[in-house]
């Protein structure tokens, strides 16, 4: 069930999917854009017990501003005993993060569905 969504910034929106709050990275993820993200995803990411799905499906450039905001996200998440799932399937943004070591950390899924189906104990709640 979906609920309410909104875009805070072009570069990301703002909805709620099957108890989480999925977080959707859009357009070009650079220095400037993760500016303008930041104050919002602290917002989402440093609630207690937090639910949250990182989801990169819209993005169409990433760079490593982009690499720390999701770890920002991950250690905000995870500093508050909450959940945090990553969504991507496309192959630069993949291998940047395999290559960075972010993908062992927060491992990605190529669809919502499959990372919310990720149990608990499979999620990013170790690894720290």
């Amino acid at each position: 069930m979906r609920q309410k969504s909104g875009s805070p910034t072009r570069h990301l929106r703002v909805r709620h999917h099957r108890g989480h709050t999925v977080l959707e990275f859009r357009g070009e993820i650079d220095i400037a854009s993760a500016a303008e993200i930041v104050p919002h995803l602290d917002r989402e990411t440093a609630r207690p017990g937090a639910r949250v799905v990182l989801d990169l499906g819209g993005i169409e450039f990433f760079d490593c501003s982009g690499l720390r905001l999701l770890y920002r996200a991950r250690s905000q998440v995870l500093d508050q005993g909450g959940q945090v799932h990553l969504v991507c399937a496309h192959p630069l943004t993949l291998r940047m993060l395999r290559i960075t070591g972010l993908a062992r950390l927060l491992p990605p899924r190529p669809t919502l569905d499959e990372a919310l189906d990720v149990s608990p104990s499979a999620g990013a709640r170790t690894g720290r």
